[in-house]
């Protein structure tokens, strides 16, 4: 679950990390009146969940409150990338000094928090990775052990040479950390992680993105997710108990388990064709399961073919199977579907879908290959 700026603020704050005051607006004249309350310049950035505001012009430095109400008037309504500005957050601007990046997330090969630091702060931490990558230092963290402060000092002097600044930039790395432990969080980030002309070292960005299974142990936080700028099927699915991401492809995926989903999706990219979708219906055999998720896959236009991979163990072919008929009769689909059901109960499923004409296949290389293959005569 991701949360905005001024969310992930507050969360910080709270752990002590310095961060620029700043407020929320929803209309430009609540963004004069806080700029007004400032009385000073301030930085108007759009709230949404998208990296690459400033690029995209949701950033923008206001000398007065006038201005931030003109300002406030262009971003709030605009889109980025696919996302309507419906908030604001005023902010008083800094001096400038210097611009760093430190961000924590979980290595899944070391199965540790890394934390990378980076003097080159201000731009996303891909581009600095992909042209300097020697100036991105990373520190694996024992989870047990946990971060010493010796550790956060070391990552700290990558970053500055005056003392004074690496103890400040020691201390937020401590307190990220503890951050990152805290709210079950699976990426938190500040960028920039800037130095005024005061000599102090604050957060001048902040990005904070939340484990879903840990939030049933997050109540605050879960209170804080904007479902405005979460796609809605993702979250029809998600209720559902469905595990679904879209993708950019037009075969459609309806599978159960996550690794038989992998699979073929690979096995789709392998054939030549182009997913639409991760969708992982899970162990249940409840039909109206199926119903969802082809809701859920029939609403993305591009799709032009739809595959069914059920292994039945836990998941009974029988029940999908009637389930496939259901949302046939319930959604009338415009894109053909092939389906492949094997495991418990298959032969009771075969016969339910030899009964409305359903094309079917063996092996979970017949069943990409045809849904390739119908995808290419639409």
């Amino acid at each position: 679950m991701k949360i905005h700026e001024y969310q992930a603020k507050e969360i910080f704050a709270e752990a002590k990390i310095p961060v620029s005051p700043g407020e929320i607006a929803t209309t430009p004249m609540e963004a004069y009146e806080i700029a007004k309350k400032f009385n000073q310049p301030v930085m108007v950035k759009a709230q949404v969940h998208v990296g690459g505001r400033g690029k995209a012009g949701g950033i923008k430095y206001a000398e007065n409150a006038e201005a931030a109400k003109i300002l406030a008037q262009q971003i709030l309504g605009m889109d980025l990338k696919g996302l309507t500005v419906k908030k604001v957050l005023i902010t008083q601007a800094e001096d400038i000094i210097s611009e760093s990046y430190v961000g924590i997330i979980l290595d899944r090969n070391t199965k540790k928090p890394v934390i990378m630091v980076s003097s080159s702060g201000g731009v996303d931490i891909e581009e600095v990775a992909a042209k300097t990558p020697e100036k991105i230092f990373r520190l694996y963290v024992d989870p047990i052990e946990g971060l010493k402060q010796y550790q956060a000092r070391n990552l700290a002097y990558k970053l500055y040479r005056d003392i004074k600044q690496v103890r400040k930039a020691a201390d937020i790395i401590s307190k990220l950390y503890d951050v990152y432990w805290k709210v079950d969080a699976s990426l938190v980030e500040i960028n920039p992680l800037i130095t005024n002309t005061g000599g102090e070292v604050i957060a001048l960005d902040a990005k904070v993105n939340i484990d879903d299974n840990g939030l049933y142990r997050q109540p605050v936080i879960a209170t804080m997710r904007d479902l405005d700028e979460e796609d809605p099927y993702e979250e029809e699915a998600r209720e559902g108990s469905l595990s679904f991401v879209k993708l950019d492809g037009y075969i459609g995926c309806i599978v159960n388990g996550a690794g038989l989903a992998m699979t073929t999706m690979d096995l789709v990219k392998r054939y030549g064709g182009e997913p639409a979708n991760f969708l992982d219906i899970g162990g249940s055999s409840n039909p109206q399961k199926v119903v969802s998720a082809m809701k859920i896959v029939l609403s993305e236009p591009k799709v032009r073919a739809i595959l069914i991979n059920i292994f039945g163990g836990i998941t009974r072919c029988d029940d999908v199977a009637n389930g496939i008929v259901i949302a046939f009769k319930e959604l009338n689909p415009n894109v053909p579907v092939v389906v492949r059901l094997t495991g418990t109960n298959e032969k009771e499923a075969a016969k339910i879908l030899k009964a409305v004409h359903l094309p079917t296949a063996n092996t979970i290389d017949d069943v990409v290959k045809k849904a390739i293959e119908l995808a290419n005569l639409e």
